[in-house]
């Protein structure tokens, strides 16, 4: 009793007022929204219902402690007694309480009868027992023999009225309240839900004098855009992950595999192993032939440390020797005047030699500085020809020669400072001659690349020219389309027209041939006229549907020998940009 179907007033929204009520009266006065007769009437005589508890005491004190107890709960004031020994005006107060809980919308007319409203509320309700019920008992309800069956329609409207209650205070989606449809839906429900909210709205608005539901509309649509915006969200986020994996596809798809580029990386790591190997052993050599020379001058130090200590001893022992003479006051004026002499060119030569070891170190800084220079600019260049690839084996024609170059800044000799290749008679026209090839080279590579690119627009304005045709052929086959429907229709139309005139000299033999019976032979030549116009109208017909046919087949052959024109030409213009690309 209790499912869940629109037809059920308990599943309209509930936060809705009520408009647009049809006056009532009492010719004219509708059923309970629970609906009533039909395929939902009470069962027939046919099928008659008992329940043989409501004869019971005990049952029958069970059902007045449940009404009394829902009847206070829904503050209505009552006491037991009443329910014990009830009259017809409290049954009738009682009665219409219990129905406004279920159906708060029934409407009771004070004007009429209370036996002429009740049974028509029951069948409303679909009281299952309603046909067992007697409306003289409504007279005395209190009596032995109408209160039990009297008694149980109250209790059935009291369980009733709790299922009710029950339900709208539930969460079940069939009560339809807009506010508790989720932003994302998909039950049927919700969307019934918002549709009854669209109308109730809608018809507030025709009430109010309005034809355009612009408002309603644009918040129905705006409550379904929020409900498919993570869908659409995500539908924009796949299209745009499906544009890039196709890009990534295509991208793959069109370079090479890379098998092919890890081959290539492979060999110009070989090739760059076999060159660093190559630049390892000139350092090491250059490594070896520097610690050669540092050794070479700690040696020679030592030696003339030596050399030093054994002058120092000589000096020392000359001093002895001259203190032990015995000279002249005049030969020691005069070596004193000689030693004078040599002091001062001593100390000359002394100052000379400090100024010639600062004209050394500060060569020497100088000559250290430019030679850092020269091994930078050394490395520059063996970097350079590294990238460049000119390392020795270097392609042909220049297969003998080494463009490479090493410094060695111990030689005194100046002519063998740079160890390798003259650098004026060798290395630089070498240079140059491989610069005038790449130079030529890379003109042919642009001279090439101006080339391809004409052949490209070239192509592009082929294939402009093409889509133009196809463009153009296919207006031609709208036209022959459009003029064989033209003919199609004429024909039809003069096939209408042969077949009415046919129909109409039928009908003309028909009544000549009457006429002959009537009046006889002088009616006979007319007959005659009339069926040899029956006959040419019949062989019109015929030609004009074989005139149809012909120019139907023609056009169809015409279209079909069209389409595969355009066919063809659609294949050809794709092997064409096939072979292009």
């Amino acid at each position: 009793m209790y499912r869940a179907q629109n037809v059920n007033p308990l599943l309209q929204s509930t936060t809705k007022p009520n408009y647009g009520r049809t006056p009532l009266n009492a010719s004219t006065r509708r059923g309970s929204n629970w609906g009533g007769g039909g395929a939902h009437s009470a069962p027939s005589g046919s099928q008659v219902l008992k329940d043989p508890r409501i004869r019971e005491p005990s049952y029958q004190a069970k059902m007045r402690q449940e009404i009394f107890s829902w009847l206070q709960g829904t503050e209505y004031e009552i006491s037991m007694r009443t329910l014990t020994s009830i009259t017809g005006k409290d049954f009738r107060a009682i009665f219409q309480h219990l129905v406004s809980i279920v159906d708060p919308s029934y409407p009771f007319d004070p004007k009429m009868r209370f036996e002429d409203e009740f049974q028509p509320a029951l069948k409303a309700l679909r009281y299952p027992l309603t046909s067992q019920i007697d409306n003289k008992w409504l007279a005395a309800p209190g009596s032995m023999h109408s209160w039990p069956a009297l008694l149980a329609v109250l209790h059935w409207l009291v369980e009733m009225g709790k299922a009710r209650v029950h339900y709208l205070e539930s969460d079940q989606i069939t009560l339809q309240v807009v506010d508790r449809v989720p932003e994302e839906f998909h039950d049927p429900i919700h969307h019934q839900t918002l549709a009854f909210d669209y109308f109730t709205e809608a018809y507030i608005a025709f009430f109010h004098g309005a034809d355009i539901f612009e408002e309603q509309d644009k918040t129905l649509e705006a409550r379904y855009a929020k409900k498919n915006e993570r869908v659409v969200n995500d539908l924009e986020e796949q299209k745009e992950r499906l544009a890039r994996i196709k890009a990534e596809f295509e991208q793959l798809h069109s370079s090479a595999a890379p098998v092919e580029k890890l081959q290539k990386t492979h060999g110009f790591l070989v090739s760059d192993r076999a060159k660093f190997h190559d630049v390892l052993q000139r350092f090491e050599s250059r490594k070896k032939h520097l610690i050669d020379t540092i050794a070479h001058e700690k040696a020679e130090l030592t030696v003339r440390a030596s050399n030093l200590e054994q002058m120092k001893t000589e000096h020392a022992k000359l001093a002895e020797v001259v203190k032990v003479q015995n000279l002249t006051p005049e030969e020691v004026i005069r070596m004193n005047t000689d030693h004078e002499l040599l002091a001062r060119n001593l100390e000359d030569l002394k100052h000379r030699i400090a100024e010639a070891q600062k004209t050394v170190m500060s060569l020497e800084v100088v000559m250290t500085n430019r030679g850092a220079a020269a091994e930078e600019g050394l490395d520059l260049y063996t970097n350079l020809l590294s990238s460049l690839g000119l390392f020795p084996p270097i392609p042909p024609p220049f297969q003998d020669i080494d463009l490479t170059l090493q410094l060695n800044i111990a030689t005194s000799n100046p002519q063998q400072v740079l160890i390798g290749s003259d650098v004026r008679k060798v290395i630089k026209p070498t240079l140059n001659t491989v610069a005038e090839t790449k130079r030529t080279e890379r003109a042919n590579v642009e001279s090439e690349r101006i080339k391809v690119d004409n052949e490209l627009d070239q192509l592009t304005l082929e294939c402009e020219n093409v889509d133009e045709e196809v463009r153009e052929i296919e207006k031609k086959v709208v036209v022959l389309n459009e003029q064989a429907d033209d003919l199609r229709d004429a024909a039809q139309q003069e096939s209408t027209v042969s077949n009415a005139e046919a129909t109409r000299l039928e009908r003309e033999l028909a009544h000549a041939r009457t006429a002959a019976l009537s009046s006889g032979m002088g009616v006979k030549s007319r007959l005659q006229a009339l069926q040899f116009d029956y006959r040419e109208q019949l062989a019109k017909a015929a030609r004009l549907k074989d005139e149809t046919i012909r120019a139907i087949a023609k056009n169809s052959n015409e279209i079909g020998l069209f389409k595969e024109e355009v066919s063809a030409q659609l294949r050809h213009l794709r092997d064409f940009v096939e072979e292009g690309g």
